[in-house]
């Protein structure tokens, strides 16, 4: 037994895990210390409430005072391999929900993006790789969505409602193809 969360995973990191999973991270402390496992080569899981990748980076960033975001945005970039964002939406048939998802993989642009403080345009280099080169293993929630209503799993309606950027979604449901 340990005192804090802090104190299971310091205790956890000294007995050499093959993979880590850390509930969702909620402060400062379970951050930083879920950034060193990865660093320290561990595969690491976690989960953090928010809609997008994007979000996501935002989030670990917020947490920190800005006098530590540049250490952090270091760290992210180093140690981050994905980001996958996920919504549970209904189904077309009416039996139960499909996962829509958004994949982030932390390549070179993207981890140079982190690493600058330019947060802003992973979306757009998430784009640019998803309609450019699908074997970077990245998509667009937006992407994912139109494959679903494609493939008659989701109702074009539901997934509007689900979209991050309709205009992204619109496009999708163009390029797309099943």
């Amino acid at each position: 037994d340990v005192k804090s969360f802090i104190d299971g995973l310091r205790a956890m990191l000294r007995e050499d895990p093959d993979v880590i999973f850390v509930g969702e991270m909620r402060d400062p402390e379970t951050i930083s210390m879920t950034l060193m496992a990865a660093e320290t080569g561990h595969l690491v899981f976690s989960t953090l409430h928010t809609r997008d990748a994007t979000g996501t980076v935002t989030r670990i960033l917020d947490y920190f005072p800005p006098d530590r975001q540049a250490e952090v945005r270091n760290q992210l970039s180093l140690g981050l391999r994905y980001i996958i964002s996920q919504k549970l939406i209904p189904r077309k048939d009416g039996n139960g929900r499909v996962v829509a998802m958004e994949i982030l993989n932390n390549n070179y642009a993207c981890a140079n993006l982190i690493r600058t403080g330019k947060i802003e345009q992973l979306y757009s280099q998430l784009q640019t790789k998803t309609q450019n080169k699908p074997d970077e293993k990245m998509i667009t929630l937006e992407r994912h969505l139109a494959y679903l209503v494609k493939t008659d799993q989701v109702d074009l309606l539901e997934a509007k409602k689900w979209a991050n950027n309709l205009t992204s979604f619109v496009d999708a449901m163009k390029q797309v193809s099943v």
